[in-house]
């Protein structure tokens, strides 16, 4: 037994040191990552927009009242905080295969639970199976991250950037399918509600399988052992050093500063957009093409948006990010509320400025942290991403209550402005630029 764990330790060893010596493998494996990332993420797109489309109207089914129609996306969004955390660490400590499968599963086992709640009537099982599958959240968003682990700092915002296009396909593919598995559902005998939970959990299970069996070399084990073996010969490109720990907390702080902030501001106009327009006469039809246009715009730029933050800094981008948001709020607040075309406006430069914010924030976390703690800072960064998220909109309801859209409007748009004096506090573009000479 003792005499096989040695072989296989000896096996892996002598992988690594191909990949190590050689510049074109690395170059390989980075470009089959993608490829995986990208396939794991279409099925992870439809199986985060598939269940997450009807799980309110489920549990209203099920209890029989509106008051808990709120429950199922607390529920979603407290387990998706606490799977990045359990992700992100599962990636520092065995490899990204097994930190992203493992979350991804964790969602489709989840999506089956929701399934078996809805046949046994079970409130309690509803309730618990939300918050496994909010896993499958938390796994989708970290996927863009593995991208990242063998790109050179020109390449991180565009593998970023392709994680989240191909994200696209599956999440606008999986609300499509909600009447198709609602008929599938209910001729099976299955609860027409629960149809959508069963899409979600094939894709997630798919997106798990795809990361486990084709994930091999582990891209993030394979930049661990590239760093170690620079650092043991004095190699290590200067992009990589990382004695400056102040530098490096600076960096860390501005990027998650710059998600985080983004994702709040986001989500608060965005979840009381349909309110809005419900108020002024807007018909649901109506609500779902203003909606539909903000969820593009949160995704399609993205291979753009990749390009401009590797070529034009990551500080710029974050800064566009403040100032389209702000252009999105004062719109929202300002425009008149019966127009179409002023709401899907406002709307999709709020969408772009989160895509502006996601990618250029993500950029700077990956540039700060060494691989040593990187997919454990990344997993603590995305639970305050995901609680950001719930806290903005919860606030939007109270703030619309006790004032009005637009007051939340121009608030979110000005607490945006803060990007811009903390990417200038923490000098990132003037880190990115030292580090090319």
């Amino acid at each position: 037994m003792l005499d096989d764990r040695v072989k296989k330790l000896d096996v892996q060893t002598s992988l690594l040191q191909v990949y190590i010596s050689s510049s074109e493998k690395q170059k390989q494996l980075y470009k089959r990552t993608l490829i995986v990332v990208v396939l794991s993420q279409i099925f992870g797109g439809a199986g985060l927009a598939a269940g997450i489309t009807v799980g309110a109207l489920l549990a209203q089914d099920m209890l029989g009242t509106d008051s808990v129609t709120g429950i199922p996306t607390a529920l979603f969004t407290l387990g998706s905080a606490g799977a990045a955390l359990l992700v992100g660490r599962l990636s520092q400590e065995f490899g990204r295969r097994s930190g992203l499968a493992t979350g991804f599963l964790a969602g489709g086992i989840g999506a089956i639970g929701v399934v078996i709640s809805a046949l046994t009537n079970s409130i309690l099982l509803l309730f618990v199976s939300l918050l496994i599958y909010g896993a499958g959240s938390a796994t989708n968003l970290q996927a863009r991250y593995a991208g990242t682990d063998l790109a050179n700092s020109k390449q991180r915002a565009k593998a970023i950037s392709i994680a989240m296009v191909s994200t696209t396909f599956g999440a606008v593919a999986g609300p499509n399918m909600v009447n198709v598995m609602g008929e599938f559902a209910l001729s099976i005998g299955i609860p027409a509600l629960a149809g959508p939970f069963l899409l979600a959990a094939a894709a997630y299970i798919l997106a798990g399988l795809v990361l486990l069996i084709f994930l091999r070399p582990d891209p993030f084990i394979v930049a661990k052992a590239i760093s170690n073996a620079q650092r043991s010969t004095g190699n290590l490109r200067l992009e990589d050093n990382f004695d400056s720990s102040l530098k490096n907390r600076r960096g860390i702080f501005a990027g998650a500063s710059v998600m985080v902030l983004t994702q709040f501001v986001m989500t608060a106009i965005m979840t009381m957009t349909p309110i809005h327009m419900g108020h002024h006469g807007h018909h649901l039809n109506e609500v779902g093409i203003v909606i539909g246009f903000h969820i593009g715009a949160m995704f399609l730029p993205s291979l753009v948006t990749g390009f401009l933050v590797d070529k034009i800094g990551r500080a710029t981008m974050a800064i566009a990010s403040a100032i389209t948001l702000i252009a999105s709020g004062i719109l929202a607040a300002m425009g008149p509320a019966d127009s179409m075309v002023v709401l899907i406006t406002a709307l999709a430069l709020l969408g772009l400025g989160w895509n502006f914010g996601l990618i250029s924030g993500t950029a700077i976390l990956v540039d700060a942290t060494p691989p040593s703690t990187r997919a454990k800072t990344q997993g603590s960064v995305d639970v305050w991403i995901a609680l950001s998220g719930a806290l903005g909109g919860g606030i939007s309801g109270i703030v619309v209550a006790q004032s009005s859209y637009a007051t939340l409007s121009i608030a979110g748009g000005m607490l945006s402005l803060l990007l811009i004096p903390i990417v200038f506090w923490a000098g990132i573009n003037k880190q990115r630029n030292s580090n090319k000479k």
